[in-house]
């Protein structure tokens, strides 16, 4: 559905030398805002996103210098929600896995806190992936 390469800072990493386990959901949370702005109306003053749920399978540390590539599949859509499942891997090895799980993510009127539906640019990019990526730092 969309893939973000994402380089990693020596800010991210903790004592032991590698990306702290926290980190990851940083980069996580990065490539995902790539993908909606990517969208038109995904942030809508009626209709925001919110994380409802995240699964992370730590694979294998990461160590700096690194590039990563994050990379989001699309598992289920609902009216007001969507599962993105998650790899991310080496950008220059794809076959290195680091991490890997999903999120669930809930449109919201930021208003009510009540969901709504997902935008029609949301339901289309899930529905019908096409590839792009975005570089962070």
């Amino acid at each position: 559905m969309f893939a973000a390469t994402i380089t990693v800072r020596w800010r991210d990493l903790d004592a032991f030398n590698h990306v702290n386990n926290s980190t990851y959901l940083t980069y996580l949370e990065e490539a995902r805002l790539q993908w909606m702005q990517s969208m038109g109306d995904a942030f809508e003053p009626a209709a925001t996103p919110v994380l409802a749920a995240s699964e992370l399978n730590y694979r294998r540390p990461i160590a700096w210098p690194a590039q990563l590539q994050v990379q989001l599949l699309c598992e289920r859509v609902g009216n007001s929600s969507i599962t993105i499942a998650h790899r991310m891997v080496d950008a220059g090895d794809p076959q290195t896995l680091y991490c890997d799980g999903r999120v669930v993510m809930v449109w919201i009127d930021p208003s009510t806190g009540k969901p709504v539906p997902l935008p029609p640019s949301v339901r289309q990019a899930a529905q019908h992936p096409a590839p792009s990526a975005g570089t962070a730092q």
